[in-house]
Protein backbone atom coordinates (compact mmCIF):
# COMPACT_ATOMS: atom_id res chain seq x y z
CA UNK A 1 0.00 0.00 0.00
CA UNK A 2 1.30 3.40 -0.59
CA UNK A 3 0.72 5.43 2.31
CA UNK A 4 1.89 8.58 4.23
CA UNK A 5 2.74 8.89 8.01
CA UNK A 6 0.27 11.89 9.51
CA UNK A 7 0.95 11.71 12.88
CA UNK A 8 2.07 9.06 15.84
CA UNK A 9 0.34 7.34 18.97
CA UNK A 10 1.98 5.79 22.12
CA UNK A 11 5.08 6.06 19.95
CA UNK A 12 3.47 4.07 17.02
CA UNK A 13 3.41 5.80 13.55
CA UNK A 14 0.16 6.45 11.85
CA UNK A 15 -0.30 6.09 8.13
CA UNK A 16 -3.52 6.95 5.54
CA UNK A 17 -3.37 5.07 2.32
CA UNK A 18 -3.76 6.79 -0.74
CA UNK A 19 -7.19 4.42 -0.94
CA UNK A 20 -8.69 5.78 2.39
CA UNK A 21 -8.68 9.57 0.90
CA UNK A 22 -11.34 7.23 -1.93
CA UNK A 23 -13.15 6.05 0.97
CA UNK A 24 -13.55 8.62 3.46
CA UNK A 25 -15.46 11.05 0.96
CA UNK A 26 -17.60 7.84 -0.14
CA UNK A 27 -19.34 7.34 3.42
CA UNK A 28 -19.91 10.56 4.12
CA UNK A 29 -22.08 10.64 1.12
CA UNK A 30 -23.46 7.61 1.77
CA UNK A 31 -23.69 8.72 5.15
CA UNK A 32 -25.33 12.11 3.99
CA UNK A 33 -27.93 10.58 1.74
CA UNK A 34 -29.59 8.24 3.86
CA UNK A 35 -29.38 10.71 6.94
CA UNK A 36 -33.35 10.56 7.56
CA UNK A 37 -33.64 6.91 7.31
CA UNK A 38 -30.75 6.73 10.52
CA UNK A 39 -32.23 9.55 11.85
CA UNK A 40 -35.37 7.78 12.21
CA UNK A 41 -33.88 4.51 13.37
CA UNK A 42 -32.10 6.50 15.77
CA UNK A 43 -35.46 7.75 17.29
CA UNK A 44 -37.15 4.39 17.27
CA UNK A 45 -34.11 2.48 19.17
CA UNK A 46 -32.18 5.06 21.28
CA UNK A 47 -35.28 7.57 21.84
CA UNK A 48 -32.87 10.20 20.39
CA UNK A 49 -35.47 12.90 19.41
CA UNK A 50 -33.60 14.41 16.71
CA UNK A 51 -35.24 16.78 14.46
CA UNK A 52 -35.53 15.45 10.81
CA UNK A 53 -35.99 18.37 9.35
CA UNK A 54 -32.90 20.36 11.20
CA UNK A 55 -30.27 17.67 10.09
CA UNK A 56 -31.44 16.98 6.55
CA UNK A 57 -31.64 21.09 5.42
CA UNK A 58 -29.08 22.83 3.09
CA UNK A 59 -25.65 21.29 3.32
CA UNK A 60 -25.97 19.65 6.95
CA UNK A 61 -26.41 16.06 5.62
CA UNK A 62 -23.17 16.29 4.13
CA UNK A 63 -21.09 18.32 7.23
CA UNK A 64 -22.65 15.31 9.60
CA UNK A 65 -21.60 12.62 7.22
CA UNK A 66 -18.30 13.92 6.67
CA UNK A 67 -18.10 14.07 10.85
CA UNK A 68 -19.77 10.94 11.05
CA UNK A 69 -17.28 9.30 8.86
CA UNK A 70 -14.27 10.84 10.62
CA UNK A 71 -15.59 9.85 13.77
CA UNK A 72 -16.02 6.00 12.47
CA UNK A 73 -12.55 6.00 11.43
CA UNK A 74 -10.95 7.67 15.00
CA UNK A 75 -12.67 4.56 16.07
CA UNK A 76 -11.05 2.21 13.38
CA UNK A 77 -7.75 3.61 15.09
CA UNK A 78 -8.58 3.43 18.19
CA UNK A 79 -9.75 -0.43 17.56
CA UNK A 80 -6.01 -0.91 16.25
CA UNK A 81 -4.55 0.82 19.08
CA UNK A 82 -6.23 -1.81 21.73
CA UNK A 83 -4.60 -4.30 19.55
CA UNK A 84 -0.93 -2.97 19.07
CA UNK A 85 -0.96 -1.41 23.22
CA UNK A 86 -2.17 -5.02 23.99
CA UNK A 87 1.04 -6.61 21.56
CA UNK A 88 3.46 -4.47 22.49
CA UNK A 89 2.88 -5.58 26.31
CA UNK A 90 3.94 -8.87 25.14
CA UNK A 91 6.82 -7.62 23.60
CA UNK A 92 6.19 -7.94 20.09
CA UNK A 93 6.82 -4.12 18.34
CA UNK A 94 4.63 -2.86 16.05
CA UNK A 95 5.36 -0.97 12.71
CA UNK A 96 2.68 0.57 12.22
CA UNK A 97 -1.45 1.13 11.72
CA UNK A 98 -2.56 2.33 8.76
CA UNK A 99 -5.59 3.19 7.74
CA UNK A 100 -7.12 2.59 3.88
CA UNK A 101 -10.13 0.97 1.71
CA UNK A 102 -11.10 -1.07 4.28
CA UNK A 103 -10.15 -0.08 7.46
CA UNK A 104 -7.40 -0.62 9.94
CA UNK A 105 -4.27 -2.54 9.47
CA UNK A 106 -1.85 -3.10 12.30
CA UNK A 107 1.35 -4.27 11.09
CA UNK A 108 3.26 -6.23 13.58
CA UNK A 109 6.81 -7.05 12.77
CA UNK A 110 5.97 -10.75 14.38
CA UNK A 111 3.18 -12.88 15.43
CA UNK A 112 2.74 -14.26 18.63
CA UNK A 113 2.59 -18.05 18.51
CA UNK A 114 1.69 -18.41 21.93
CA UNK A 115 -2.00 -19.09 21.49
CA UNK A 116 -3.20 -17.28 25.24
CA UNK A 117 -1.01 -13.87 23.37
CA UNK A 118 -2.93 -14.28 20.32
CA UNK A 119 -6.05 -14.51 21.77
CA UNK A 120 -5.49 -11.37 24.50
CA UNK A 121 -4.23 -8.96 21.45
CA UNK A 122 -7.22 -10.18 19.23
CA UNK A 123 -9.98 -9.57 21.82
CA UNK A 124 -7.94 -6.38 22.55
CA UNK A 125 -9.51 -4.20 19.11
CA UNK A 126 -13.13 -5.38 20.11
CA UNK A 127 -13.26 -4.67 23.55
CA UNK A 128 -11.90 -0.84 22.41
CA UNK A 129 -14.37 -0.81 19.96
CA UNK A 130 -17.14 -1.68 22.23
CA UNK A 131 -15.98 1.11 25.28
CA UNK A 132 -15.92 3.68 22.26
CA UNK A 133 -19.37 2.87 21.65
CA UNK A 134 -20.10 3.25 24.93
CA UNK A 135 -18.46 6.32 25.12
CA UNK A 136 -20.37 7.82 22.44
CA UNK A 137 -23.60 6.64 24.37
CA UNK A 138 -22.79 8.22 27.26
CA UNK A 139 -21.74 11.71 25.73
CA UNK A 140 -25.26 11.17 23.47
CA UNK A 141 -27.32 10.70 26.57
CA UNK A 142 -25.76 14.12 27.95
CA UNK A 143 -26.45 16.31 25.05
CA UNK A 144 -29.16 18.46 24.64
CA UNK A 145 -31.87 17.66 22.51
CA UNK A 146 -31.87 20.62 20.74
CA UNK A 147 -28.45 19.84 19.22
CA UNK A 148 -29.91 17.28 16.99
CA UNK A 149 -26.71 17.14 15.10
CA UNK A 150 -24.61 16.04 17.74
CA UNK A 151 -27.04 13.51 19.02
CA UNK A 152 -27.34 12.24 15.43
CA UNK A 153 -23.41 11.53 15.06
CA UNK A 154 -22.90 10.57 18.49
CA UNK A 155 -26.02 7.67 18.43
CA UNK A 156 -24.75 6.88 15.21
CA UNK A 157 -20.75 6.14 16.70
CA UNK A 158 -22.01 4.49 19.50
CA UNK A 159 -24.05 1.98 16.90
CA UNK A 160 -21.53 1.70 14.65
CA UNK A 161 -18.72 1.10 17.27
CA UNK A 162 -20.45 -1.73 18.68
CA UNK A 163 -21.38 -3.14 15.23
CA UNK A 164 -17.73 -2.70 14.40
CA UNK A 165 -16.75 -5.28 17.23
CA UNK A 166 -18.91 -7.83 16.34
CA UNK A 167 -18.63 -8.05 12.66
CA UNK A 168 -15.35 -8.29 13.42
CA UNK A 169 -15.56 -11.38 15.96
CA UNK A 170 -16.94 -12.99 13.10
CA UNK A 171 -14.56 -16.26 12.59
CA UNK A 172 -13.31 -15.28 9.31
CA UNK A 173 -9.46 -15.58 9.17
CA UNK A 174 -7.65 -13.12 9.96
CA UNK A 175 -10.08 -10.79 10.77
CA UNK A 176 -10.41 -10.89 14.76
CA UNK A 177 -12.78 -13.93 15.25
CA UNK A 178 -10.21 -15.84 13.00
CA UNK A 179 -7.49 -15.27 14.87
CA UNK A 180 -9.66 -16.11 18.01
CA UNK A 181 -10.65 -19.30 16.12
CA UNK A 182 -6.94 -19.88 15.68
CA UNK A 183 -5.57 -19.38 19.05
CA UNK A 184 -7.95 -21.58 20.77
CA UNK A 185 -7.29 -24.47 17.97
CA UNK A 186 -3.68 -23.40 19.09
CA UNK A 187 -4.55 -25.06 22.20
CA UNK A 188 -4.31 -28.60 21.49
CA UNK A 189 -1.87 -28.63 17.74
CA UNK A 190 0.99 -27.21 16.53
CA UNK A 191 0.51 -23.25 15.18
CA UNK A 192 0.94 -23.78 11.17
CA UNK A 193 -1.87 -26.61 11.20
CA UNK A 194 -4.47 -24.53 13.43
CA UNK A 195 -3.58 -21.63 10.75
CA UNK A 196 -4.39 -23.86 7.83
CA UNK A 197 -7.78 -24.91 9.56
CA UNK A 198 -8.19 -21.19 10.41
CA UNK A 199 -7.51 -20.32 7.29
CA UNK A 200 -9.95 -22.54 5.61
CA UNK A 201 -12.21 -21.76 7.89
CA UNK A 202 -11.73 -17.66 6.94
CA UNK A 203 -12.46 -18.72 3.04
CA UNK A 204 -15.74 -20.19 3.71
CA UNK A 205 -16.82 -17.08 5.41
CA UNK A 206 -15.28 -15.28 2.45
CA UNK A 207 -16.82 -16.78 -0.10
CA UNK A 208 -20.18 -16.69 1.74
CA UNK A 209 -19.90 -13.05 2.21
CA UNK A 210 -18.82 -12.09 -1.35
CA UNK A 211 -22.26 -14.01 -2.63
CA UNK A 212 -24.37 -11.88 -0.05
CA UNK A 213 -22.22 -9.04 -1.64
CA UNK A 214 -23.16 -9.75 -5.22
CA UNK A 215 -27.07 -10.37 -4.56
CA UNK A 216 -27.28 -7.41 -1.95
CA UNK A 217 -25.22 -5.70 -4.55
CA UNK A 218 -22.80 -4.59 -1.69
CA UNK A 219 -19.36 -3.02 -3.35
CA UNK A 220 -17.96 -3.13 -0.03
CA UNK A 221 -18.86 -6.48 1.47
CA UNK A 222 -18.01 -7.91 -1.43
CA UNK A 223 -14.25 -5.95 -1.29
CA UNK A 224 -14.33 -7.28 2.33
CA UNK A 225 -14.70 -10.70 1.45
CA UNK A 226 -11.98 -10.32 -1.40
CA UNK A 227 -9.63 -8.66 0.83
CA UNK A 228 -10.34 -11.98 3.33
CA UNK A 229 -9.76 -14.65 1.09
CA UNK A 230 -6.43 -13.20 0.10
CA UNK A 231 -4.71 -12.57 3.30
CA UNK A 232 -6.16 -15.60 5.08
CA UNK A 233 -4.05 -17.68 1.85
CA UNK A 234 -1.54 -15.54 2.33
CA UNK A 235 -0.83 -15.23 5.76
CA UNK A 236 -1.89 -19.63 6.06
CA UNK A 237 1.29 -19.86 3.21
CA UNK A 238 3.68 -17.63 5.53
CA UNK A 239 3.20 -19.50 8.53
CA UNK A 240 3.38 -22.68 6.57
CA UNK A 241 6.78 -21.86 5.45
CA UNK A 242 8.09 -20.89 8.73
CA UNK A 243 7.53 -23.72 10.37
CA UNK A 244 8.63 -25.88 6.79
CA UNK A 245 12.19 -23.78 7.28
CA UNK A 246 12.53 -24.07 11.02
CA UNK A 247 16.52 -24.88 12.11
CA UNK A 248 17.57 -24.38 8.07
CA UNK A 249 20.13 -22.17 7.41
CA UNK A 250 20.52 -19.57 4.22
CA UNK A 251 24.15 -22.27 3.62
CA UNK A 252 21.30 -25.20 3.67
CA UNK A 253 19.66 -23.98 0.49
CA UNK A 254 21.74 -21.46 -1.42
CA UNK A 255 23.48 -21.83 -4.62
CA UNK A 256 26.85 -22.22 -3.49
CA UNK A 257 29.50 -19.51 -5.48
CA UNK A 258 31.50 -22.89 -6.83
CA UNK A 259 27.93 -23.62 -9.00
CA UNK A 260 27.27 -19.88 -9.67
CA UNK A 261 27.52 -17.98 -12.82
CA UNK A 262 28.44 -14.55 -12.64
CA UNK A 263 29.91 -11.92 -14.73
CA UNK A 264 32.90 -9.47 -15.32
CA UNK A 265 32.00 -5.70 -15.40
CA UNK A 266 33.69 -5.06 -18.31
CA UNK A 267 31.33 -7.07 -20.08
CA UNK A 268 29.03 -5.69 -22.74
CA UNK A 269 25.40 -5.39 -22.42
CA UNK A 270 25.03 -7.36 -25.68
CA UNK A 271 27.39 -10.52 -24.40
CA UNK A 272 24.83 -10.46 -21.31
CA UNK A 273 22.09 -10.89 -22.58
CA UNK A 274 23.31 -13.31 -24.94
CA UNK A 275 24.71 -15.69 -22.19
CA UNK A 276 21.34 -15.21 -20.40
CA UNK A 277 19.45 -16.55 -23.21
CA UNK A 278 21.57 -19.67 -23.74
CA UNK A 279 22.51 -20.42 -20.03
CA UNK A 280 18.52 -19.76 -18.49
CA UNK A 281 19.68 -17.37 -16.04
CA UNK A 282 18.02 -13.86 -15.35
CA UNK A 283 20.22 -12.86 -12.75
CA UNK A 284 24.22 -12.38 -12.53
CA UNK A 285 26.86 -11.35 -9.71
CA UNK A 286 29.24 -8.97 -11.07
CA UNK A 287 32.85 -9.99 -9.81
CA UNK A 288 36.40 -8.56 -11.02
CA UNK A 289 39.83 -10.06 -10.11
CA UNK A 290 42.29 -8.29 -7.93
CA UNK A 291 44.65 -9.67 -9.14
CA UNK A 292 46.09 -11.90 -5.78
CA UNK A 293 43.20 -12.97 -3.69
CA UNK A 294 41.02 -13.98 -6.62
CA UNK A 295 37.60 -12.42 -7.31
CA UNK A 296 35.74 -9.45 -5.51
CA UNK A 297 32.09 -8.99 -5.61
CA UNK A 298 31.47 -5.70 -6.88
CA UNK A 299 27.79 -5.52 -8.05
CA UNK A 300 24.60 -7.36 -9.31
CA UNK A 301 23.21 -6.95 -12.64
CA UNK A 302 19.77 -8.16 -13.95
CA UNK A 303 17.68 -8.80 -17.12
CA UNK A 304 15.73 -5.32 -16.06
CA UNK A 305 18.73 -3.38 -15.47
CA UNK A 306 19.92 -5.20 -19.27
CA UNK A 307 16.24 -4.03 -20.86
CA UNK A 308 17.21 -0.50 -20.25
CA UNK A 309 19.90 -0.50 -22.78
CA UNK A 310 18.16 0.05 -25.88
CA UNK A 311 19.29 -2.94 -28.43
CA UNK A 312 21.53 -0.50 -30.99
CA UNK A 313 22.96 0.60 -28.02
CA UNK A 314 23.92 -2.60 -26.18
CA UNK A 315 27.34 -3.20 -27.81
CA UNK A 316 28.47 -0.11 -26.30
CA UNK A 317 27.44 -0.11 -22.75
CA UNK A 318 28.71 -2.62 -20.21
CA UNK A 319 28.04 -4.16 -17.17
CA UNK A 320 29.59 -2.16 -14.75
CA UNK A 321 27.15 1.19 -16.46
CA UNK A 322 23.88 -0.71 -15.73
CA UNK A 323 24.63 -2.62 -12.65
CA UNK A 324 23.41 -2.47 -9.26
CA UNK A 325 25.90 -1.34 -6.60
CA UNK A 326 23.60 -0.67 -3.49
CA UNK A 327 23.68 -4.85 -2.72
CA UNK A 328 21.15 -6.72 -0.28
CA UNK A 329 23.23 -8.91 1.20
CA UNK A 330 22.75 -11.53 4.13
CA UNK A 331 25.32 -13.72 5.72
CA UNK A 332 25.02 -18.17 5.34
CA UNK A 333 23.95 -18.85 8.85
CA UNK A 334 21.39 -16.49 8.73
CA UNK A 335 17.61 -18.37 9.04
CA UNK A 336 16.02 -19.08 5.92
CA UNK A 337 12.91 -17.44 6.46
CA UNK A 338 14.92 -14.23 7.03
CA UNK A 339 16.36 -14.44 3.78
CA UNK A 340 12.56 -14.97 2.46
CA UNK A 341 11.06 -12.08 4.34
CA UNK A 342 14.16 -9.42 2.90
CA UNK A 343 13.36 -10.51 -0.51
CA UNK A 344 9.38 -9.80 -0.14
CA UNK A 345 10.57 -6.67 1.87
CA UNK A 346 12.47 -5.34 -0.91
CA UNK A 347 10.64 -7.06 -3.69
CA UNK A 348 13.84 -8.73 -5.24
CA UNK A 349 13.93 -12.11 -6.18
CA UNK A 350 17.09 -13.12 -4.91
CA UNK A 351 20.13 -12.34 -2.34
CA UNK A 352 23.40 -12.33 -2.43
CA UNK A 353 24.76 -14.63 0.48
CA UNK A 354 28.16 -13.09 2.11
CA UNK A 355 30.83 -13.99 4.53
CA UNK A 356 33.64 -11.64 5.47
CA UNK A 357 33.15 -9.16 2.14
CA UNK A 358 33.39 -12.46 0.22
CA UNK A 359 30.90 -13.82 -2.22
CA UNK A 360 30.05 -17.53 -0.79
CA UNK A 361 26.60 -18.18 -3.07
CA UNK A 362 23.10 -16.65 -3.68
CA UNK A 363 19.61 -17.47 -2.40
CA UNK A 364 16.68 -17.47 -4.82
CA UNK A 365 12.84 -17.55 -4.70
CA UNK A 366 13.25 -20.40 -6.91
CA UNK A 367 16.06 -22.01 -4.52
CA UNK A 368 12.78 -21.37 -1.94
CA UNK A 369 10.43 -22.89 -3.85
CA UNK A 370 12.48 -25.95 -4.31
CA UNK A 371 13.35 -25.78 -0.86
CA UNK A 372 10.20 -25.66 0.55
CA UNK A 373 8.38 -28.76 -1.69
CA UNK A 374 11.32 -31.03 -0.62
CA UNK A 375 10.85 -30.19 3.36
CA UNK A 376 7.24 -30.32 3.01
CA UNK A 377 7.38 -33.95 0.89
CA UNK A 378 10.52 -35.49 3.48
CA UNK A 379 10.57 -33.38 6.66
CA UNK A 380 13.02 -31.19 7.56
CA UNK A 381 15.42 -33.93 9.03
CA UNK A 382 15.91 -35.24 5.59
CA UNK A 383 17.16 -31.97 4.18
CA UNK A 384 20.48 -31.85 4.21
CA UNK A 385 22.05 -28.65 2.19
CA UNK A 386 20.83 -29.36 -1.30
CA UNK A 387 22.97 -27.26 -3.85
CA UNK A 388 20.44 -24.44 -4.99
CA UNK A 389 19.65 -23.42 -8.67
CA UNK A 390 19.92 -19.42 -9.31
CA UNK A 391 17.37 -18.11 -11.45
Amino acid sequence: MRSFRIGSLFGIPIKLDLTFLLVLPLFAYLIGTQIGQVAELLNAGLAAEIDTGVISAGLMPWALGLTAAIGLFIGVVLHELGHSLTAQRFGFPIDSITLWLFGGIAAFSEMPENWRQELTIAVAGPIVSILVGIGSYALFSVTPASLSGARFVLGYLAILNVALAFFNMIPAFPMDGGRVLRALLARNQPYARATQQAASIGKLFAIAMGLFGLLSFNIILIGVAFFVFIAASSEAQQVTMKAAFQDITVSDIMTPVSDLHTIDPDATIAKLIQRMFTERHTGYPVVESDGFEGERLVGLVTLSDARAIEPVERDAYTVEDVMTTDLETITPDSDAMTAIERMQKHDIGRLLVVEDDDLVGLISRTDVMTALDIVQQSGAAAFSGRPGTAD
